[in-house]
């Protein structure tokens, strides 16, 4: 049988960099800067509390059951993904600037998508309960060990995370997450029944990180650092890592004797990277003027992950349909629990 798959570009990438060419052609100057950084904190802050007001603890509960499809995602997005940045080290200065390559680490090192990983698996016919439960807690497990494996990853490079980075972190994320998981039996319904709306928040916080950041960025020479080669290379080893990942997702997860329906939910939770998690991060733990590099390989890969994975999903949901009764019954109801919006 054969699947067709048309290429339609993601708006919210192509409002992105549309706020790219932005921040390149009018950047933030002067006292702006401070009034944009206080709207950004701001932003920020609020998204986070949102994501915990809006993560259902019924979802997390139902999903909680499946240990080990939880552990190896887990380990892939945060011991395998890592590895693979690493191995990718002699690319470096010869074909990546050290700061891309540093975006590069920093990507390996980010929780998965919540919303996307849940829809393509939906789609796919996949364990949908569980990939609710192992999205969420990746992005929750994240807030945690990103910047510690940053920490570590950058130190073998040369550099690493402060502790008021560490503190700033806690401060302007974590905490505002707690606070929206403590307030979600309250609160929690009320948000959930206006994701639409509130979903703006998660676009809105990200589009003033971008236009914070590249503004930064371009007014210290972001451009005349990078040249075009640059960029195709680092797009190309985006879809190296992500070919890689897939590989290693499909293949363990046979390996291991998950049922499809689990195999498709590692493939799917275990390759994505957030952008939603990434950019605020990168915001707090990286000196301004290098976040706009940083965050440019995690941009690519997000186009490129909704890219890949759409047409894999379409082939997945192509096969012989499963059984009555298999997990995936739960996809419509699913997409409802998504708690970020990219």
């Amino acid at each position: 049988m054969i699947v067709r798959f048309r290429f339609r570009p993601d708006t919210f990438i192509i409002i992105l960099l549309t706020i790219v060419l932005l921040a390149s052609l009018i950047p933030a100057r002067g006292g702006f800067v401070a009034y944009l950084g206080y709207l950004t904190d701001f932003a920020v802050a609020l998204l986070f509390f949102l994501h915990g007001a809006r993560l259902s603890r019924d979802a997390v509960v139902a999903g909680l059951r499946h240990w080990r499809l939880h552990l190896v995602i887990i380990a892939v997005t945060f011991v395998v993904f890592p590895l693979i940045g690493l191995a990718l080290a002699p690319l470096s200065p010869s074909l990546l600037t050290p700061t891309l390559y540093s975006g590069i680490l920093f990507l390996c090192v980010l929780p998965s998508t919540v919303q996307s990983s849940i829809a393509f698996t939906s789609m796919a016919r996949g364990n949908v309960p569980a990939a609710i439960c192992a999205a969420s807690a990746s992005n929750i497990l994240g807030m945690v060990l990103t910047p510690v494996l940053v920490g570590v990853l950058l130190h073998t490079q040369g550099g690493g995370v402060s502790g008021n980075a560490v503190i700033a972190i806690l401060l302007q994320l974590l905490a505002p997450f707690v606070a929206g998981q403590l307030l979600q039996p309250l609160i929690g319904g009320f948000v959930r029944r206006h994701n639409r709306v509130l979903g703006l928040t998660d676009r809105s916080s990200i589009l003033l990180v971008v236009y914070g950041a590249f503004s930064k960025a371009v007014v210290a020479g972001l451009w005349q650092t990078f040249d075009l080669t640059t960029l195709l290379v680092m797009a190309l080893v985006d879809i190296v890592l992500l070919g890689g990942v897939i590989l290693v997702t499909t293949y363990g997860s046979r390996l291991l004797g998950f049922s499809k329906e689990d195999e498709i939910t590692i493939v799917f939770c275990g390759s994505k990277k957030s952008m939603v998690s990434g950019i605020p991060m990168a915001n707090v733990i990286f000196p301004a003027q290098a976040v706009g590099a940083i965050v440019l390989p995690l941009m690519l890969y997000h186009q490129i992950q909704l890219m890949v994975c759409a047409a894999m999903a379409q082939r997945y949901a192509a096969r012989r349909p499963p059984d009555a009764g298999t997990p995936a019954e739960g996809g419509n109801a699913a997409k409802k629990e998504a708690a970020t919006s990219v």
